[in-house]
């Protein structure tokens, strides 16, 4: 296989969403958003998380983990998604772009005893 090539997709799908807020708009966001990124699990994904920026906290990432990107698209095109996009209308910025990536390699220092 070549370097490139999109025969490597495989496995999981691992899926990212920056949510650019627009001002003073962050804290409504994340009131309306938490429990639909939560939901994600209903639709199948296998893991979550959901990040707001220390230093620009109208910034957000969301990141998820499906087996495929049918997986991801039955969420994201669910009807509680639509509709819990419709109510935080106005508070993002568009357009918002799923990006899609495959996981080359990952570490953990979980369950390490922590450094002197």
């Amino acid at each position: 296989m070549k370097a490139g090539s999109t025969d490597r997709v495989r496995g999981q799908q691992v899926v990212e969403i920056h949510w650019n807020c627009n001002p003073f708009r962050g804290d409504k966001f994340e009131e309306i958003w938490r429990p639909v990124v939560e939901a994600s699990l209903e639709y199948g994904a296998k893991s979550y998380a959901f990040y707001r920026g220390q230093d620009d906290p109208w910034q957000f990432q969301q990141v998820m983990v499906f087996d495929d990107k049918l997986g991801f698209e039955r969420y994201w095109y669910s009807e509680e998604v639509a509709d819990a996009r419709a109510r935080a209308a106005g508070l993002f910025q568009v357009p918002v772009q799923p990006i899609y990536l495959y996981e080359v390699t990952t570490g953990s220092l979980a369950g390490a005893p922590a450094a002197s």
